[in-house]
């Protein structure tokens, strides 16, 4: 093809020289025509060359749009799983709220019934109690409720769950008394609570209010099921800072609010799917 398009400038050149001859025909305008016929052709070629590197250009970019276009489809679906992901998480989170919220009415309501409820205690047992409370300054007792009251200080250090030694006798005495008589019958809820004050130097066992309320309510069952009260007879709960008894505003106030409280519940208390048939 380009010797062909050669041949057809250089005939057309060499037409051109022979109309020139036949007029006059000096040389030296047939050399200015051959060497612009050599010239037109070498720019044919370059411009043919230049096509063909467009050309191959072109390529590359339509396959590099094309492998732009598959990364960009595959980073949305990835976008639409993580997205995806995420919903459904945000769906067990909203589950798990709801679900802590639950517990948290059912045992609101728990203890509002059991401040107001008939002390299930028979008299001898409530005798026994008014008897403690007074050998335990630090300890008290509603006769007309059954609940009774532990000070923390009497129980633990300060910002601890572990039991002081001397508060251990108190507490195997209130065992003995729920193991004897028509009180083996009752149950007993333990309920821990804090004052409105961070945990200093927070510990792994109890970083926050939480976790001291709740530690410190499984540490005096966990007692009292050593003293002879059974498993299926016990219960722990804790509230941090959120049921004071009096506003926190003093450090006499805030010792009030540190407290442990034991409610004695009649067998027939059904407590967050306490089940009485499985007390023996």
């Amino acid at each position: 093809m380009n010797w062909l398009r050669f041949s057809l400038i250089m005939s057309c050149c060499a037409l051109a020289v022979s109309q020139v001859a036949c007029n006059s025909g000096p040389r030296r305008q047939l050399r200015m025509s051959q060497h612009r016929a050599m010239r037109l052709y070498a720019e044919s070629q370059m411009l043919e060359q230049e096509n063909l590197h467009l050309a191959s250009q072109m390529n590359q970019y339509q396959q590099s749009l094309s492998m732009l276009a598959q990364e960009k489809q595959s980073l949305e679906n990835h976008l639409a799983q993580i997205d995806s992901n995420l919903t459904i998480a945000n769906q067990r989170i909203d589950n798990l709220l709801a679900e802590r919220s639950e517990l948290h009415h059912r045992y609101k309501d728990l203890l509002v019934k059991a401040r107001t409820q008939q002390n299930p205690l028979s008299n001898e047992a409530t005798r026994k109690f008014q008897e403690l409370a007074r050998r335990y300054p630090d300890f008290e007792f509603d006769p007309v409720t059954g609940v009774s009251k532990f000070h923390s200080d009497i129980l633990f250090a300060s910002g601890s769950a572990e039991l002081r030694e001397s508060a251990m006798p108190l507490l195997r005495d209130l065992a003995s008394i729920m193991n004897s008589g028509d009180a083996r019958n009752l149950n007993l809820l333990v309920v821990g609570h804090t004052d409105d004050q961070p945990i200093a130097n927070a510990r792994i066992n109890h970083p926050t209010n939480w976790h001291l309320s709740t530690n410190r309510a499984n540490s005096v069952v966990l007692a009292l099921n050593k003293s002879g009260i059974k498993d299926q007879r016990l219960g722990a709960a804790g509230y941090s800072e959120n049921q004071p008894v009096v506003p926190n505003a003093d450090s006499h106030s805030r010792q009030r609010n540190r407290r442990v409280e034991i409610f004695v519940l009649a067998p027939d208390a059904l407590i967050a799917g306490w089940d009485p048939s499985n007390v023996r």
